[in-house]
C-alpha cells in the first residue's frame, strides 16, 4: 500500500507542476512527510532528491533557455543561502518539544522543526496560490536579495519557487528563459542543500525507504512526461482549491504535532 500510495501521489504531484503554480517540492513534501516513517526532517532530504533528480532531468530539455545572466547573480547567492538554510534544519533535529497537548488520553508533541515546518507550507501554498509577484516592485538590483532569501527557504524547507517567481516575474525574462532560468537555479539550490543533508539526515535511512524513494522518482519522472495528458480535462480552479485545502490541513497537523504523532503511533485515528 506504501508503494501503491507513493507513485500515485508522486506521479501526480509531477504531473500538477505541469499546469499549476505549485511547485513539485511543495506538493510532494506533505506526501513524503504522511508517508514515509522517519523524521519530518528526512522527509525533507528524500523530497531534495526526487527534486534534484526531476530538476536534472528537465534540465536536459531545457538547459538553452537559462538566461546565464540571471543565473549568476541570482542562482549563485541562492546555492550559498541554501547552505545555512539546511544547517538550520539539521540543528533542529535535536531540538526538545515545545509543548504537549492531549489527544484521546495521550500526549502530543508539539516539535520546532514541524511546527516551522507547517507554517512554511501554508504560507508558501498561499503565496504560489495567490501570485504577488506581478504587483510587486522587484527589479534587477533586488536578484542578489531574492536569491539569498530563495535560497535560505529552499535550504530549510525546500519552498523556494514562489519566492524565486516573485522577484523574477518581473525580471524582462520571455517564458521559455523564466522556466529554464528557475530550474536552473532551483538546481543549484537542490545541490547546496543536498550537500548537508547528505552527511545527516540520509545517512540514517532504512533498506525500506530507499525502494519507496526509487519508486516516487520514476513517478515523478513519469508524471513529468505524461502528466499533461492525463490531467487534461481538470480544470486549475478545482485543482487550486483542493491541493491548497489539503496543503493548509497539513501544514496544521505538523504546526500542532499530529502528523508526527500518527506516523509514530503515539495516537491513531478512531
Amino acid at each position: 500500500m506504501e508503494f501503491f500510495l507513493i507513485a500515485i501521489f508522486s506521479f501526480a504531484g509531477s504531473a500538477i507542476t505541469l499546469f499549476s503554480g505549485f511547485g513539485l517540492g511543495t506538493i510532494l513534501l506533505p506526501v513524503f512527510v504522511l508517508l514515509f516513517p522517519g523524521k519530518t526532517e528526512e522527509a525533507v532530504a528524500l523530497t531534495a532528491i526526487v527534486h534534484l533528480l526531476n530538476n536534472s532531468f528537465k534540465m536536459t530539455l531545457l538547459h538553452r533557455n537559462v538566461n546565464r545572466n540571471v543565473l549568476l547573480r541570482f542562482g549563485l547567492p541562492a546555492l550559498i543561502a541554501a547552505i545555512p538554510g539546511a544547517l538550520l534544519l539539521k540543528s533542529m533535529d535535536h531540538f526538545e518539544p515545545l509543548g504537549y497537548w492531549q489527544l484521546g488520553g495521550s500526549p502530543v508533541a508539539m516539535f520546532p522543526v514541524d511546527m516551522i515546518l507547517g507554517i512554511l507550507i501554508v504560507l508558501f501554498a498561499m503565496m504560489e496560490l495567490f501570485p504577488v509577484g506581478g504587483r510587486l516592485g522587484f527589479r534587477n538590483n533586488h536578484w542578489f536579495v531574492g536569491g539569498i532569501l530563495s535560497g535560505f527557504f529552499g535550504g530549510l524547507s525546500g519552498h523556494q519557487g514562489a519566492l524565486r517567481s516573485v522577484f523574477l516575474s518581473r525580471s524582462g525574462l520571455s517564458r521559455e528563459e523564466f522556466i529554464g532560468t528557475g530550474i536552473a537555479i532551483a538546481l543549484l539550490v537542490d545541490i547546496g542543500r543536498l550537500f548537508v543533508y547528505s552527511e545527516s539526515f540520509l545517512g540514517e535511512l532504512s533498506g525500506k525507504e530507499w525502494p519507496l524513494l526509487i519508486v516516487a522518482i520514476l513517478s515523478a519522472f513519469t508524471g513529468a512526461l505524461l502528466g499533461k495528458f492525463a490531467m487534461k480535462k481538470v480544470t486549475w480552479k478545482f485543482m487550486r482549491i483542493s491541493i491548497g485545502s489539503l496543503l493548509f490541513l497539513i501544514g496544521l497537523g505538523l504546526i500542532s504535532g499530529l502528523l508526527r504523532a500518527l506516523r509514530t503511533g503515539e495516537v491513531s485515528l478512531p
